[in-house]
């Protein structure tokens, strides 16, 4: 594996499970919540913790198809993007997705480390954008939504 390629998986590592310099990760945000904190939402027409954790583990997917010009069908969700979570605080089904959330991560993480340093220059099929933009996009999308969980688990517990 090329220094590059071992680069960018430790910053993409660093967004998702491991320690990182900026406090907590994506994973981390949510390591021992339940269904029912997962569930909880600030406002009827806001996102909760488990649609972000589902929008994220879709994003992993999209980027992965992007970058492996797999075709569609392999997440076992139907929609795209946003996916309505939490009508009712299920902890097999929070368990379920936050282990399709794990299970993206890995596939991803899996296709960036067969990448060469050229692969990351390059755009991907039918994209302007390349490997390394898309794939430092995505750690900074980990990032984002850790902060938006903290933020939501600390609004749960003031309400």
């Amino acid at each position: 594996m090329s220094p590059d390629v071992r680069r960018l998986l430790a910053v993409i590592d660093a967004a998702y499970n491991r320690r990182s310099w900026h406090g907590t990760n994506l994973r981390g945000s949510i390591r021992g919540l339940t269904a029912r904190q997962a569930a909880w939402r600030p406002s009827p027409r806001r996102h909760n913790i488990w649609e972000l954790v589902v929008h994220a583990a879709y994003w992993k997917y999209a980027a992965l198809r992007r970058l492996t010009g797999a075709r569609r069908g392999s997440l076992p969700l139907t929609g795209s993007n946003w996916f309505a979570r939490g009508g009712v605080a299920d902890e097999r089904a929070w368990r379920e997705d936050v282990a399709l959330l794990d299970r993206m991560h890995r596939s991803l993480r899996d296709a960036v480390a067969k990448l060469s340093p050229a692969d990351l220059r390059r755009p991907r099929a039918g994209s302007t954008v390349s490997a390394f933009a898309l794939l430092s996009g995505i750690a900074a999308h980990d990032v984002y939504h850790a902060g938006q969980i903290q933020l939501l688990k600390c609004l749960q517990r003031r309400s």
